[in-house]
């Protein structure tokens, strides 16, 4: 063979030795074998694929990337073919991040993936779900329905009283229950009892619809829900519960008859009252077995299961004076009662004739309390009952709270407690004698509060002669007013806010405004004519002028205010009223400590000033104790800690408040201090002790009142008289001329006595503390009148001369003469308000010297006649508006 012939062609690349040598190779060893090969001249290449330049070349390596393993082969459709393989060879079950995709698609996951773990989750859920229903165990009734006591605490720790729980319950079976019961549920809680299976979800929906609407319809929790809930202790708003009580409620619903459903709620829900069970509710509110309840007494009582403090008519204002008082309670129950009852025409469970009897709600028994709550035990427990229940934090209900368990703390102190019921007895036993004056004596009582100025802790009160028997606490707010113990409001104002220019601006808040001393002068005559700032007479609303009295009817002249406020002037201050602006003494009264609620007169009428309110002792306590802190307000308050199952859920946190300047408080308790020791608030004089304080008495001798301090307790006295029967409606305070064989009742007279006996034994043992003594403050206003002219009367004649000093000075001498040495203990007359008469007291009540001193006075006027009477009826607190005000209170929500 020529050694010219021709060699056979080899494949490009040295066969698949040279491949794999190749593929071992580096990719920049493997890219110049490309290019190498790329630009050989052999036309033995031609028919191969090439990258066809550069940018082909960039295409392939990001196809590619940097996996490729291949060689220089490799780009072509061998190559590919191979990486390609090897890249999905090996199958991911959770394709995540998703092969094959770039930038933010390679991290969507694709529609199966969720479609997949949507399916595995809800299929845990239905596991843990079904678990959950196999192992719940519905609750025993009559296990969990029981309640435990309440255990109350003095403040030193030691057992007040155990009391709640278990008192009052009494569980009835499903055929003691009347068919009229059932139907007035069914149809107010649940109208697709009878076929669902424990959750209604329609009822759901509706219940969210009509809120949204606005509308009052039943709640979306069947009874069987409500059953369930209410037979479980624990009572919180957590997740955890929410899905237990739902799992439990699916199983009674599949497991438990509807009869015991229906009658396991119905004796375990809580009524109201301490009432827990219906047959308990039945005894409570009507006085008989719930079998006798008929269908308006059944509507009745299913309104209470959406909750009784808001729907029992008595109300609770104790907790709320607004939205839980006896009126909205009364127009909230009667509303829902009458709904319930045409639910019941509507569903076919009452005929239209049977519900057309009722047309008023049905007649209730008066509320009572159990007789280990008797004596003032149960007023105590009232007390911190209502201001825990008003001021958790934890929201505990009233339900809650009758189930039991709850240790809670006071502020009470026993001693104190007896010394303060002791006072009131001394007055009871030696001076009030129905026997002897059953027209006078009768309906005769007193209320009491003791706090201490410090931290406002409520430490003793008096509400009543046994809570058992009389239920309304008297330390509470009873609607009597509070007379010329409402002066050192009006004169603290005139001081932080100053009288007002009468040639300044018409706008009350923009005129030029002087702020005043307790030395200024001001006319302090009987029927003077009361004048708006500005000079002009004021008028009522029938256009006559206020011509206001003093309970004496004596023309003291001018006179500073310290000598009014000691000699109990009313003219000074209803003037000082109206220069300062009432709607400022309001305030200053208020962040003293009382409260802007129906208790607190309309202070648009000159009256306003001189006591037409009517706040509760505990109240009127509390803003004393404000003048004894140099201005500094401490919230009365009843409990310390509340604990439950060993865990506190409640402790007091003190919260100060500067409600005026130390300056004003010290110059207002320094001129108090001067009615005690010069004034009218002698007989309450302590021995060696700094005390100041103020009485008053109000229009017709009914009410009369003593309110004083020193500078660790502070002490209010109340004293009317009332009917006790408190299911009379139309009661009404009556008259105290002659009670207690006294001519008139004054604030001097037993509430003075009173105050004076508590203090002196409550403060045996304590240091003997002195006021701070006072910064001169603000400016005199006001020159005396050169010639004074005296009214004539009885009791002018035998007094002093009224004729002030030419100097206005703080020590100058009260016209009161001084009292006999020989006076005794009850000798009310050595002590008179303005020196000589028998009326003594210039206390002048809310309206004393408003409708009665006019017509006593001889004036026949008209104009002033019935300027009185309008300050009778304007001041929203009148002896008519105050009528039927002795059920009513409520201190901590707003009304002591």
């Amino acid at each position: 063979m020529s050694e010219h012939r021709r060699k056979t062609p080899q494949p490009q690349g040295g066969g698949r030795a040279a491949a794999r040598r190749a593929a071992q190779q580096p990719s920049g060893r493997r890219e110049s074998s490309r290019r190498a090969t790329s630009a050989s001249p052999s036309g033995a290449h031609d028919d191969e694929q090439s990258y066809g330049g550069r940018a082909e070349a960039r295409r392939a390596a990001q196809r590619g990337g940097g996996r490729r393993r291949g060689g220089g082969d490799a780009a072509g459709p061998e190559g590919r073919g191979r990486a390609a393989g090897s890249r999905s060879g090996k199958k991911r079950i959770i394709d995540y991040p998703r092969a094959g995709k770039y930038g933010v698609r390679r991290w969507v996951p694709s529609w199966k993936l969720v479609s997949g773990l949507c399916l595995g989750f809800l299929g845990l859920m239905m596991g843990a779900a079904g678990i959950a229903y196999a192992l719940v165990v519905p609750p025993e009734v009559k296990d969990m329905a029981k309640a435990q006591n309440n255990v109350y605490y003095w403040a030193d720790d030691t057992q007040l009283v155990a009391t709640g729980g278990s008192v009052n319950r009494q569980e009835i079976a499903y055929a003691q229950i009347p068919e009229a019961m059932r139907n007035a549920v069914i149809s107010a809680e649940n109208k697709s009892f009878d076929h669902d299976k424990g959750i209604d979800p329609m009822g759901i929906a509706r219940a969210f619809w009509n809120m949204a609407k606005g509308g009052d319809t039943q709640g979306g929790s069947t009874i069987t829900q409500q059953y369930v809930k209410n037979s479980m202790l624990s009572q919180e708003q957590t997740l955890s519960r929410k899905f237990k009580e739902l799992f439990i409620t699916l199983k009674v619903g599949k497991t438990v008859k509807k009869e015991e459903v229906m009658a396991g709620y119905l004796n375990v829900s809580y009524y109201g009252r301490s009432a827990s069970g219906l047959q308990a509710a039945a005894r409570t509110y009507f006085g008989k077995d719930a079998v006798k309840l008929d269908p308006s007494e059944c509507a009745f009582l299913a309104t209470l299961l959406k909750g009784p403090s808001y729907y029992d008519p008595a109300g609770h204002p104790e907790i709320d004076p607004v939205n839980m008082s006896k009126k909205a309670n009364t127009e909230r129950a009667t509303k829902r009662w009458a709904w319930i009852l045409d639910e019941e025409v509507k569903d076919n469970r009452l005929s239209a004739t049977e519900r057309a009897k009722y047309t008023k709600l049905p007649e209730l028994k008066e509320p009572t309390k159990s007789g280990e709550l008797g004596g003032q035990t149960g007023y105590l427990v009232d007390l911190a009952t209502d201001y825990f229940l008003a001021h958790n934090d934890q929201d505990i209900t009233e339900q809650q709270l009758a189930q039991g368990g709850y240790e809670i703390h006071t502020t009470f102190e026993k001693k104190k407690v007896k010394e303060l019921e002791a006072a009131i007895n001394k007055v009871y036993e030696n001076k009030i004698d129905v026997k002897k004056r059953p027209e006078l004596d009768a309906h005769v009582q007193f209320g009491g509060a003791s706090v201490d100025t410090g931290t406002g802790a409520i430490l003793a009160t008096y509400g009543g002669q046994d809570a058992t028997k009389h239920y309304t606490n008297n330390a509470d707010a009873t609607g009597a007013q509070v007379g010329s113990t409402f002066k050192p409001f009006v004169l603290a104002a005139g001081m932080q806010y100053g009288v007002r220019d009468p040639k300044g601006s018409r706008e009350q808040d923009k005129a030029t405004r002087t702020q005043i001393s307790p030395k200024s002068i001001y006319n302090a005559d009987n029927a003077l004519e009361i004048k708006n700032y500005d000079g002009t007479v004021w008028l009522n609303d029938d256009g006559k002028p206020w011509l206001q009295t003093n309970d004496d009817h004596a023309d003291h002249g001018d006179i500073t205010l310290r000598e009014a406020m000691e000699q109990s002037a009313n003219s000074p201050y209803v003037q000082l009223g109206m220069d300062v602006g009432t709607d400022k003494v309001k305030q200053v009264a208020i962040a003293a400590g009382l409260r802007d609620d129906d208790y607190m007169a309309n202070s648009s009428v000159p009256s306003f000033s001189i006591g037409t309110s009517s706040p509760s002792a505990i109240r009127m306590a509390g803003a004393y104790a404000t003048f004894a802190t140099s201005g500094k307000q401490n919230e009365p308050f009843s409990v310390t800690e509340v604990k439950h199952e060993g865990e506190t859920v409640y402790r007091h946190e003190k919260a100060t408040k500067t409600a005026m300047e130390s300056a004003i408080a010290d110059n207002v308790t320094d001129v108090l201090k001067g009615v005690v020791e010069n004034g009218t608030g002698k007989p309450a004089r302590l021995e060696g002790r700094d005390a100041a304080g103020k009485t008053g008495t109000t229009d017709g001798n009914l009410s009369a009142w003593f309110v004083g301090y020193t500078p660790q307790l502070s002490t209010a006295i109340s004293m009317f008289r009332m009917d006790d029967d408190e299911s009379n409606k139309d009661r009404k305070f009556e008259e105290m001329y002659g009670t207690g064989g006294e001519e008139k009742i004054h604030g001097n007279s037993f509430p003075a006595q009173i105050w004076h006996d508590y203090m002196t034994t409550a403060l045996q043992g304590k240091e003997a503390l002195s006021f701070p003594k006072p910064e001169p403050y603000g400016e005199v206003i006001g020159t005396p009148s050169p010639t004074p002219s005296p009214t004539p009367s009885a009791s002018e004649s035998e007094s002093e001369s009224k004729s002030p000093s030419a100097t206005p000075s703080v020590e100058t001498t009260s016209p009161s003469p001084s009292p006999s040495d020989t006076c005794g203990v009850w000798g009310w007359d050595c002590e008179e308000d303005n020196g000589g008469t028998n009326t003594g007291n210039a206390n002048g009540g809310a309206t004393d010297g408003s409708a009665n001193g006019g017509t006593d006075a001889g004036t026949s006027d008209g104009g002033a006649d019935a300027g009185t009477t309008e300050g009778t009826t304007d001041g929203a607190n009148g002896t008519s508006g105050n009528s039927n005000g002795g059920n009513q209170g409520g201190w901590f929500g707003g009304g002591g």
